[in-house]
């Protein structure tokens, strides 16, 4: 089974949060897949993940672009996984339940945003009843995270 994340945005943006996370993935030798909720929110992830350090950038790609295949991180709308991912990133209300053949599944969802709270109370429903290993993590006041359930 996949063991799926749930992380709970509130101290951070997912601009700040999602680089470092997949910065994490990348170090253990996983792919990953970044599925969002439009072409908009992946066009904008794209620009932020060649620049969201100074002295570094995330090696990342679309999945409409011809190298899709090759790419370490790939952005996307689709549920297809075309890198063979081993980790799947689900942002602003993406979901997907067939979650097969991936290590890891981590939402990263607004704690200041109600239906983004909703959203996530129902994939976590969705990943317990398929059987998967869920957890919760939450930042505290110094930005570390800890995990609550």
């Amino acid at each position: 089974m996949t063991e799926v994340y749930f992380y709970h945005l509130q101290n951070q943006p997912l601009e700040k949060v999602l680089p470092q996370l997949l910065e994490k993935c990348l170090e253990r030798g996983w792919r990953c897949v970044v599925q969002a909720s439009s072409d908009e929110r992946v066009q904008a992830l794209d620009q932020h993940l060649w620049t969201w350090r100074d002295d570094s950038f995330l090696p990342h790609g679309l999945e409409s672009e011809a190298n899709a295949s090759e790419q370490p991180v790939l952005l996307t709308i689709s549920e297809n996984n075309a890198n063979g991912a081993k980790a799947r990133f689900f942002v602003e209300g993406a979901s997907s339940e067939n979650l097969a053949g991936y290590e890891r599944a981590i939402h990263l969802f607004d704690g200041n945003d109600p239906d983004a709270v909703d959203n996530a109370r129902a994939q976590w429903k969705i990943a317990q009843a398929a059987g998967h290993a869920v957890t919760y993590w939450q930042q505290d006041e110094a930005g570390r995270w800890q995990q609550k359930a």
